[in-house]
C-alpha cells in the first residue's frame, strides 16, 4: 500500500515509517512543493508544536497546523486515496481537565497551538466526506517512545543522575501514548473499512501520577527514585523565579509537570475491539530504556 506522509522528519513520523516500512512505500512531503497524490492513503502529521518557550509567533501555529491541514485535506478530497489520519491534539479541546477528557466536550482552546488546531478540525468536519472514502482525526495526549524530546527527557535526565525531586506533594493524574499504540491504532484505521469516520482520542489505558513516573524512571535505572515533599508554595514562587530568568523550571513547565490530565480512550478502543498491545507502564519503561541507550 502506498502512503503519503507530512511530517515524515519529526519524532511520529520516524516512528510510523520504521513500525509500516515492511508492508508499505511512503511519498514523502516536502514542503514548499505543489501537494500532488497518487497514493490510497494519506497521513497528515506535520505540525507545529507546543512552543514551552514562548518564542514562536503566534502566526506560525496556524500556518502550519490550520492552513497546511486544509491543503492537504483539499488535496485528498480531489484524490482517489481512500483514508485520510491526520493528528490534531487534546489540546484543541482544553488546556485543563476537570475529570476525563472525552470526545463529547464542547471544544474551548485557550492556546494558539490549541486553537490552531481546532480550526483545522472544524475545517474537515464541514466538509462532506464522498462515498468510499474515510475520514480520522485523532487526538493524542502526551506521546512517547525513541527520538521523543520534552519534558520527558527532563524528569529523566533528573532521576537518572539521582538528584532527587522536589515536588512530591503534588498530587495528579494523567493519560500518556506509546509510540507503539499509536501506531498500532494507525494501522487498524488504515486496514479496517468497517471502523466509521470521526474524532478519536488516543491514549494509554492507565493514566498515572508524576511520582509514579519518576519512580519508574528510577527503577529503569536501577535506582531507588528520591522524591521530596517540598512546600508547594516555595516550588510555585522558584517557577516564578524562572519565568523571569529563563530556567528550565517555570510556570508553564511546572504545570505541565504536575498538572492532572486525564484522556478517555474508550471511543478508539470500542470501534478497534481489542486491547492495546503496549501497557502504560511496559511504554513508557521502553521510552526510558531508549533515553538510556542514547547517553
Amino acid at each position: 500500500m502506498n502512503i503519503f506522509i507530512t511530517g515524515s522528519t519529526g519524532f511520529v513520523g520516524n516512528n510510523v515509517i520504521n513500525y509500516f516500512k515492511s508492508n508499505h512505500t511512503f511519498s514523502i512531503y516536502k514542503r514548499k512543493n505543489k501537494i500532488t497524490i497518487n497514493d490510497n492513503v494519506i497521513l497528515h502529521l506535520a505540525g507545529k508544536a507546543h512552543d514551552l518557550k514562548n518564542v514562536s509567533s503566534f502566526d506560525e501555529y496556524y500556518k502550519v497546523n490550520t492552513e497546511l491541514t486544509k491543503e492537504v485535506f483539499d488535496a485528498f478530497l480531489t484524490s482517489e486515496a481512500k483514508v485520510f489520519i491526520t493528528l490534531s491534539s487534546v489540546k484543541a479541546v482544553a488546556d485543563e481537565v476537570d475529570g476525563e477528557l472525552t470526545e463529547d466536550l464542547t471544544p474551548n482552546p485557550i492556546t494558539h497551538y490549541g486553537k490552531s488546531k481546532l480550526l483545522a478540525e472544524q475545517y474537515i468536519l464541514s466538509k462532506p466526506i464522498p462515498d468510499g472514502k474515510r475520514v480520522y482525526i485523532l487526538r493524542p495526549c502526551m506521546i512517547h517512545g525513541p527520538g521523543n524530546k520534552g519534558n520527558l527527557n527532563l524528569l529523566y535526565s533528573l532521576v537518572s543522575k539521582g538528584l532527587p525531586w522536589p515536588l512530591g506533594l503534588f498530587q495528579n493524574s494523567r493519560s500518556y501514548l506509546s509510540i507503539e499504540n499509536l501506531c498500532f491504532i494507525i494501522m487498524e484505521l488504515i486496514n479496517r473499512e468497517e471502523i466509521p469516520s470521526g474524532v478519536y482520542n488516543v491514549a494509554d489505558d492507565v493514566p498515572l501520577s508524576t511520582n509514579q513516573v519518576i519512580n519508574m524512571i528510577a527503577e529503569s535505572n536501577g535506582k531507588k527514585a528520591c522524591i521530596l515533599n517540598l512546600s508547594l508554595k516555595i516550588i510555585k514562587i522558584f517557577a516564578l523565579v524562572g519565568d523571569f530568568l529563563k530556567l528550565p523550571l517555570n510556570s508553564e513547565r511546572l504545570q505541565k509537570l504536575t498538572e492532572s490530565y486525564v484522556v478517555s480512550n474508550a471511543k478508539i478502543k470500542s470501534v478497534l475491539g481489542k486491547p492495546l498491545p503496549v501497557s502504560s507502564k511496559d511504554g513508557l519503561m521502553r521510552t526510558f530504556q531508549s533515553f538510556a541507550d542514547n547517553v
